[in-house]
C-alpha cells in the first residue's frame, strides 16, 4: 500500500482476521477463470435454466470463442460489444474478449436508438454480440450505416437452453426469433467458434495499463461516460470483494444472478466473485418476481447480490409463505441506499447477512461494505474494502479534507479506481484528483469509527430559502412508516423558495395514508424546511434496468410537464 499521512479511523473497526493494508495481486482480468479452472475444474460454473456448464467446459469455450474472434481479425485494443441480458453467452463472450486483450464494452439490450447510436459511435465499436431475438437485434440493425458498427455476432437463444426447452422455443415462439441471414454485416456464433480444443494465439496484456472493459455510466448527470477499468481493476475489485465475504465457502455457494450483468454492479459482485469462490451461477435474464421465488425454492442458492427494490419486492410479496428461500445465507445490496426496514424484515424472513455496500462504475465498482463479520450499522455503507482509501473532502475545494463527523465530497483511491474516461481528459482532469483520489459526486459523513453515510449526490441537494436539504434523509424518513413500500424525493422549482420538496410515494398492498396523515407523522423526524410540501401517491415509481429507482425520470415527467403548461 501506498504511504499516506491521512488518518484510517476504520482500523479500529475493521472485522477480526481481515486485513485493510494488503497486496491485491495484479493480473489480466482472465485469470478470474483460469484460477477458477484450477482450482475447481469439475465444479458447476453456469446453470441457464437447467442446462450448465462445469467451469472446464465453460473455459474450453472461452477458448473456441477467443481463436474465432481472432481468426476475424479483432486484435489487442479493439472494442467489442456485449448487446446481451443474462446468460451463458454473456459469460463466455465476455472472457473470450479479454484474453485476446479486446475491450469489453457492456450495452443494455433495452437501450433506445439514439443512447445505442451514442454508444458504439463513441466506443468506436465495430463488432458486438447479440441475441437472435427482434427485440435486440432490430435495434442493431438500425443503427449500421449511422455508427461504426461493421458485424452483429447473432447467438441463437435456443442453443443454451435445455432440453425439451431448446426444441420447444423456437417452435412455440417464432414472434421471439428474429429472422436474418448470414451476410457481410451478420454471422452466428457458430460461424464464429473454432474448432472444439482450439486455444487463442497468446497476447501480452499489461494489467495495469491495458483496458479490459469501457463501463459506460448512466449519464443522470449529462452525456454518458466510458469508464476505463484496466485488467487489474477489474481483477483487484474481484479480489478485494472475495476477501470481503469472509464467510464465503470456497467450491460451496450458488450465486443467484438476476441483476444483469452489463451493470458494474453484477458484472463484479455476481460474475466475477463467483469465479474467485468457484460457485455456480444461477443465471436470470431478468427480474420476475415470481420466477426469482420459484428459482429461490428450487436451486438454493447462497448468495443473492441485489438492488433494495429486489429484496423489497420479495418482503411486501403477498404469497411469500408458499416459497423457501431460506438457502439465502449473503447478501450484497448495492445500487442505491438500502432502507433500514427492508434490511431487518429480509434477515428475518431468511435468516440471511444482507450488508449494505458503495460504489461506482468508475471503481469497477465496490469501495466500501458494512462488514459481514462485525458491526453492520444501519443507514451506513460501511467500511473501506481491503486496500481502498475514503477520504471525505470539503463542497467547496475537493482538494481539502473536511474534520470528522462533517459533511462532504466521498473520495475514493484504490487498486479498483479508473483509469479515467474514454476520450474525455477534461472530464478525467475534473474526477481525478492529485494522488489518485476519485471524486464520486456523494455527499457523505464519516464518524469517528471509519464508517461512511451517504447522505446525498452533489447534484441531487435541494436548495430550498437557502437550506440545503438532502432527498434521502426525507426518504428514509418516509420509509418508517408503516404504509410505503417505495419512496423518492425530488426538489421541484418554486418562485418563492427556489425548490420545492415533493415525494412520491407507492403504499403496500391494501394500505392507506393521507397527504395530512404523512406530514403530521413526519413532524418529529424532519425540520419544517425538510418535510416535503407536495405529495403524490403512484401506484409504481420508474426504475432503471438494474432496478434502481429513478430520481431523473421523474424530474423529466416533471420538466414536460411544465413545458406543456406554459406552450
Amino acid at each position: 500500500m501506498a504511504e499516506t499521512t491521512q488518518p484510517q479511523p476504520w482500523l479500529k473497526s475493521y472485522p477480526p482476521g481481515l486485513e485493510w493494508d494488503v497486496s491485491i495481486p495484479v493480473a489480466p482480468a482472465y485469470k478470474l477463470l483460469d484460477d477458477a479452472v484450477r482450482d475447481f475444474g469439475p465444479r458447476p460454473f453456469i446453470d441457464f435454466y437447467g442446462k450448465k456448464l462445469t467451469y472446464s467446459q465453460g473455459a474450453d469455450q472461452v477458448d473456441q470463442l477467443a481463436a474465432g474472434l481472432q481468426k476475424l481479425g479483432i486484435v489487442k485494443g479493439d472494442r467489442v460489444g456485449l448487446f446481451l441480458p443474462n446468460c451463458t453467452y454473456f459469460v463466455i463472450a465476455y472472457f473470450a474478449i479479454l484474453k485476446i486483450g479486446g475491450i469489453v464494452v457492456n450495452l443494455n439490450p433495452l437501450y433506445v436508438d439514439r443512447e445505442i447510436v451514442h454508444h458504439l459511435t463513441d466506443a468506436g465499436l465495430k463488432t458486438i454480440f447479440t441475441l437472435d431475438m427482434p427485440l435486440m437485434l432490430d435495434k442493431l440493425n438500425a443503427v449500421i450505416g449511422r455508427t461504426p458498427l461493421e458485424r452483429i455476432i447473432v447467438c441463437p437463444l435456443a442453443q443454451i437452453l435445455p432440453f425439451p426447452k431448446n426444441i420447444l422455443y423456437p417452435l412455440f415462439k417464432r414472434k421471439d426469433v428474429a429472422k436474418w441471414v448470414p451476410d457481410k454485416n451478420h454471422m452466428s456464433w457458430n460461424d464464429v467458434l473454432a474448432s472444439p480444443g482450439s486455444k487463442p494465439r497468446a497476447v501480452d496484456i499489461q494489467p495495469l495499463t491495458d483496458l479490459a472493459v469501457l463501463q459506460y455510466t448512466g449519464g443522470t448527470t449529462g452525456v454518458s461516460k466510458g469508464a476505463m477499468l484496466t485488467h487489474a481493476n477489474i481483477f483487484a475489485n474481484a479480489e478485494q470483494s472475495r476477501r470481503w465475504f469472509m464467510t464465503a465457502t470456497p467450491g460451496q455457494e450458488r450465486m443467484l444472478g438476476v441483476i444483469p450483468l452489463f451493470h458494474v454492479f453484477a458484472m463484479t459482485v455476481v460474475m466475477n466473485i463467483a469465479m474467485r469462490l468457484g460457485s455456480e451461477i444461477i443465471l436470470l435474464p431478468k427480474f420476475d418476481l415470481v420466477e426469482v421465488l420459484k428459482t429461490i425454492t428450487a436451486k438454493k442458492p447462497t448468495m443473492f447480490p441485489a438492488v433494495p427494490t429486489i429484496y423489497s419486492a420479495i418482503i411486501n410479496h403477498k404469497n411469500l409463505a408458499n416459497f423457501d428461500i431460506s438457502s439465502i445465507r449473503l447478501c450484497f445490496s448495492g445500487g442505491a441506499p438500502l432502507p433500514v426496514e427492508v434490511k431487518i424484515k429480509f434477515e428475518k424472513l431468511t435468516g440471511c447477512t444482507l450488508i449494505e455496500g458503495y460504489g461506482l462504475s468508475e471503481s469497477s465498482p465496490v469501495a466500501t461494505g458494512n462488514p459481514i463479520v462485525g458491526e453492520a450499522r444501519t443507514g451506513s455503507i460501511g467500511l473501506p474494502i481491503p486496500a481502498t482509501y475514503i477520504s471525505i473532502r470539503s463542497l467547496e475545494d475537493p482538494n481539502v479534507e473536511v474534520p470528522m463527523g462533517e459533511r462532504g465530497e466521498v473520495c475514493i483511491k484504490g487498486p479498483q479506481v479508473m483509469a479515467g474516461y474514454w476520450n474525455k481528459p477534461e472530464e478525467t482532469a475534473r474526477t481525478m484528483l492529485p494522488g489518485g483520489y476519485l471524486r464520486t459526486g456523494d455527499v457523505g459523513i464519516m464518524d469517528k469509527d471509519g464508517y461512511t453515510a451517504i447522505v446525498d449526490r452533489i447534484k441531487d441537494m435541494i436548495i430550498c430559502s437557502g437550506f440545503n436539504v438532502y432527498p434521502r434523509n426525507v426518504e428514509e424518513a418516509l420509509y418508517l412508516h408503516p404504509a410505503i413500500a417505495e419512496a423518492i424525493v425530488a426538489g421541484l422549482p418554486d418562485e418563492y423558495r427556489g425548490q420545492t420538496v415533493k415525494a412520491y410515494i407507492v403504499l403496500k398492498p391494501d394500505m392507506k395514508v393521507t397527504e395530512a396523515e404523512l406530514s403530521e407523522f413526519l413532524k418529529d423526524k424532519l425540520s419544517a424546511i425538510e418535510r416535503p410540501k407536495l405529495f403524490e401517491f403512484r401506484t409504481s415509481l420508474p426504475k432503471t434496468m438494474v432496478g434502481k429507482l429513478s430520481r431523473k425520470a421523474l424530474l423529466e415527467e416533471e420538466a414536460a410537464k411544465a413545458a406543456t403548461a406554459k406552450a
